[in-house]
């Protein structure tokens, strides 16, 4: 993407690129190629083209790059409670409600009670957004749609509103007002709210029942940052990490960061394996999903009065009486036998089934059964999801294998084996918090092999918020349930609690950098106990969000434009990949590999196995906490880690002073796939400054 110049205009800039299209295109008319030109906060434009033609466009003068557009995914109240943030917390309310968070997502459904704008006045004089075939209210101020390839489900409309459920249950997370006596079925009953409910919100729906198209997102960030949103929600991308010259969620928050806006992002859902992460722009905070402190749970009694404690969210009532138990594998239709243990949709006989409770010793959602017409399903979860609870289109409930394993022995101990499956029901997580199993970890070492992602976690499971009627409950078709507040699980459900927290913080530093407020994040965030991650901060980075502690960090490390590019310079990218990225040209200056020169709140880097190593870390760090005012480090016990910092006490006389400092980390030869980390405190009595140091192999 290219910069703007400041005496371009909309007009001419859209000219511009009709005219460059016109000489490459051999066929259809430039007006009919251009799909969008991204005219307000960036220069560049999505267009049909050929393979002809792009080739024609990468050999042209003055073109940066062309690369094709692609289809991203979508990544899903008690939860701001668990984190310490009640209701009743400090708020400076009249700023707070010229704070604009813009929702990058499925649109919204505005008549949800959590988009209320009782008691909320008019929109900032800032905002220069709109609202396209939907009606707004004072507290969603803008919302737009994209969909240039003009692909419509039969439920869809062309309009902002949300049918898939997603867009509002973000929304209502990070801004949602108060909403009491809220619940799913009665399952998880109590208050849904959001972390800032007079805060406003703007809404880009770009995903739809195909997908999220990269050309419609890049849209989305260049009219977000021209409206003059404040703060960006972005929960969704890639499936892993891509190279950021190629990813349209690093280049559109890259030009958000550059406008003084922080975008917070999910790290996606391919845990538990290392290196999955997506994201991972060193500008966006990248964000785990953890776990609170409910567990949404789904009971399964057997003839023999056994009682099993499944996971799923099953918002069935209880039957009164017993239901005879049939296995899965016996009940194929004109399908294998492994098709009907994962009891996949169309795999079962409907006359087997009928009136039964199917056992599905594979994971599965519940498709087979359903559709088949079956009592209800008890599922063994092979796949280890036993840390959150799905949905399913029939009473169910999901075992762990020990658990499964003594159903099926139950199941083959008697003819007559009949089980009772209970309705879902909120039990307390003494664990919490954790990271859940599906929230993906970081340890790439080829992008970004010297920052740590994600950056810290936020709750992600079993979410309840605000949903649209007309989104599904399940996936199935023939799922008929209607809501408006639903329980979801994701890393989708964990960044709207970042973003929340990111504008709660901006109510009291108005003036702040996208990076000062990313690290008072960081560095305020409660450690999470190592023995449950087997990759420690890979997992959850930080540690887990806390939004009050927050506002008053001590020091922060702070960042602007010319860090990042600098960054991108040491990662070793070419001149060109940059100005992609970055809209600017700019030389770059010899980088020696062992320095770490971005001012990261975090101290991380991949190292080679089975050889020893040493890493300096240059960081500055700015007072914003008291004027006179002493902090000394302390560092984490870690006897693989040799760690120094120097100086080892930093004296300030005044707000805003910056001071300066190194960490210098050796270390012996460490495993193959293994992660040794401790961590950096600096603190003046009142202030905690924590800030992780890792390595991974």
């Amino acid at each position: 993407m290219g910069e703007l110049s400041k005496a371009e205009d909309e007009f001419n800039t859209e000219s511009v690129h009709l005219g460059l299209l016109e000489q490459v295109l051999e066929t259809s008319s430039a007006r009919e190629s251009l799909v969008y030109s991204y005219k307000k906060s960036f220069n560049g434009f999505a267009a049909k083209l050929s393979e002809q033609e792009q080739k024609k466009f990468r050999g042209m003068e003055g073109v940066v790059s062309v690369f094709p557009s692609k289809t991203l995914q979508l990544h899903t109240t008690r939860s701001w409670d668990f984190l310490g943030f009640p209701t009743t917390v400090k708020r400076v309310s009249a700023v707070e409600s010229d704070v604009i968070i813009g929702m990058i997502d499925s649109g919204i459904w505005p008549e949800s009670k959590s988009f209320s704008a009782n008691g909320i006045g008019p929109a900032p004089s800032k905002w220069k957004g709109i609202c396209q075939n939907i009606r707004c209210n004072n507290k969603i101020i803008g919302a737009r749609f994209y969909n240039a390839d003009g692909t419509y489900a039969p439920d869809e409309e062309e309009s902002p509103r949300d049918i898939d459920g997603h867009g509002s249950h973000t929304a209502s997370t990070a801004a949602g007002v108060e909403v009491k006596n809220t619940s799913l079925f009665d399952i998880a009953a109590g208050t849904v709210r959001g972390a800032v409910p007079s805060a406003r919100i703007a809404v880009y729906k770009v995903c739809w029942n195909f997908g999220c198209n990269s050309h419609d997102i890049m849209a989305a960030f260049d009219d977000a940052i021209k409206d003059g949103v404040d703060i960006l929600s972005v929960s969704l991308g890639s499936q892993f990490a891509i190279s950021f010259e190629d990813d349209v969620i690093a280049i559109g928050t890259f030009h958000a960061m550059k406008e003084g806006i922080l975008t917070s992002a999910s790290a996606g859902n391919s845990g538990p394996l290392k290196a999955t992460a997506t994201n991972i722009a060193p500008w966006i905070l990248t964000v785990a999903a953890s776990s609170t402190d409910r567990r949404i749970v789904s009971n399964v009694i057997t003839g023999n009065q056994i009682t099993m404690v499944g996971h799923a969210v099953n918002t069935f009532p209880t039957e009164k009486t017993y239901y005879p138990i049939i296995y899965a594998g016996d009940a194929a239709s004109n399908s294998s036998s492994e098709e009907a243990r994962q009891c996949l949709s169309g795999s079962l006989d409907k006359d087997s089934v009928k009136g039964k409770i199917v056992f599905c010793d594979k994971f599965s959602l519940g498709g087979g059964p359903f559709m088949a017409g079956a009592q209800g399903m008890v599922v063994l979860d092979d796949a280890g999801f036993d840390d959150i609870a799905f949905s399913y289109p029939l009473p169910a409930t999901a075992l762990t294998i020990d658990q499964g394993r003594k159903f099926a022995q139950y199941l083959n101990s008697t003819r007559k084996a009949v089980a009772k499956i209970y309705k879902s029901q909120a039990i307390h997580d003494p664990k919490a918090p954790y990271v859940i199993s599906f929230s993906s970890r970081g340890g790439d070492k080829t992008i970004l092999p010297n920052v740590l992602k994600p950056d810290l976690s936020a709750p992600g499971g079993d979410i309840l918020a605000a949903w649209s009627p007309k989104g599904k409950v399940t996936i199935f078709e023939g799922d008929k349930r209607s809501v408006m507040y639903n329980i979801v699980s994701g890393t989708s459900m964990s960044c709207p609690h970042a973003t929340g927290a990111a504008a709660y913080v901006k109510t009291f530093h108005p003036s702040w950098s996208p990076a000062a407020i990313k690290s008072a994040l960081m560095t305020t965030a409660s450690p999470m106990n190592g023995s449950y991650h087997q990759e420690a901060e890979l997992a959850y980075g930080a540690g887990q969000i806390d939004p009050l502690k927050a506002i008053n960090p001590g020091l922060v490390y702070d960042l602007q434009k010319n860090d990042y590019i600098q960054e991108l310079c040491n990662m070793g990218l070419s001149q060109k990949a940059i100005k992609i990225i970055t809209g600017e040209d700019v030389t770059c200056d010899p980088v020696n590999e062992f320095k770490s020169f971005l001012n990261y709140p975090s101290f991380g880097s991949t190292v080679n196995a089975r050889i020893s190593f040493g890493r300096y870390f240059p960081r500055t760090v700015t007072n914003v906490g008291l004027p006179n005012s002493t902090y000394k480090a302390t560092i984490g016990l870690q006897p693989l880690l040799n760690v120094t910092v120097n100086p080892s006490v930093l004296s300030f006389k005044s707000l805003n002073e910056k001071q300066q400092f190194t960490v210098n980390v050796s270390g012996a030869a460490i495993h193959q796939d293994s992660v040794v980390s401790t961590w950096l405190l600096w603190s003046d009595g009142i202030h905690k400054v924590r800030s992780p140091i890792i390595f991974w192999t």
